[in-house]
């Protein structure tokens, strides 16, 4: 399996004037981030808006930011959905565009069981032999794979990690007990990076990294030299930041604020809105206190 990194960038999708995909601009941001702190993306994930896009738009962007940075980074596409059928036919596709990976998020809407996620992951796995990832957010999906189900998919050869957003310390630890130490646990809430390192987990699928990248690399760096207290300083001082891009739905926050920064992205789709002014304040006011504005 290729190296994965410990901070990958949930990469936003850039949009034009009218929402169409800007591949000139993802290429621009992919580069961006690559440079700054991101070991590698994942791109058409939640972040990138991927109910709004079409199979045919996340192709696209599998090939363009594969091009742009496939050879400085891994690049792991989005192809989970709720349909097992649609997700096996969307990673076959995007194996043919060179991707390094694919992360796929428990089925949301039908709520499956514990046996249906466990069939629906291991029916994806068997059609590819990419490595996956397996992105567990009960928050968006309305219901949560269980521990014991995780510890049943890392026994599965290329199921290789979870994006675990649960939000639960005692999940991410129940995990770490029952699976062999190579399988991957990454955070999917920035704010639990380091508390989730600190438990035995690897990395995080970052959002915020669009912003403070350097930042989050030298947060993990020091946590892994050994230097806790370090890294702790770094987590509370980003912490306003890693708050403030969660105020409204995601990727809301984090589009306004690459923006503010003067990388233009563009704005979001429908059913999406923009924020108001009210809900960016606190947006502006934490870049503005780490020297972003």
């Amino acid at each position: 399996m290729k190296e994965f990194g410990r901070i990958l960038t949930a990469m936003v999708t850039p949009f034009d004037s009218d929402l169409k995909v800007d591949y000139a601009a993802a290429e621009k941001l992919a580069d961006y981030l690559v440079a700054n702190g991101s070991d590698g993306l994942v791109v058409a994930g939640t972040t990138g808006e991927s109910p709004t896009l079409t199979k045919e738009e996340k192709l696209e962007l599998f090939r363009v930011v594969k091009n742009a940075v496939g050879a400085k980074a891994p690049i792991i596409a989005g192809t989970g959905s709720n349909s097992t059928a649609d997700s096996i036919h969307l990673t076959k596709e995007a194996e043919k565009t060179g991707v390094d990976g694919v992360m796929l998020v428990g089925p949301y809407y039908n709520k499956p069981t514990q046996e249906g996620y466990f069939e629906h992951f291991r029916a994806v796995a068997r059609e590819t032999s990419l490595p996956i990832v397996v992105y567990n957010v009960p928050g968006r999906t309305g219901s949560n794979i269980l521990p014991s189900t995780i510890v049943r998919l890392a026994e599965i050869a290329n199921i290789v990690a979870v994006k675990e957003a649960s939000g639960s310390l005692d999940q991410v630890t129940e995990i770490k007990r029952g699976v062999k130490p190579e399988f991957l646990v990454y955070s999917g809430d920035d704010s639990l990076t380091l508390p989730i390192m600190s438990v035995g987990g690897y990395g995080i699928i970052s959002v915020v990294a669009h912003v403070v990248g350097p930042e989050m690399k030298a947060m993990i760096d020091a946590y892994l030299a050994g230097n806790v207290a370090k890294a702790a300083e770094i987590h509370v001082r980003l912490f306003a930041i890693f708050k403030a891009l969660f105020l409204v739905s995601n990727p809301i926050p984090v589009k306004a604020a690459v923006n503010m920064m003067g990388i233009n992205v563009g704005g979001v789709r429908l059913p999406l809105v923009a924020a108001s002014d009210k809900e960016l304040e606190p947006v502006k006011k934490a870049l503005a206190e780490l020297g972003k504005l």
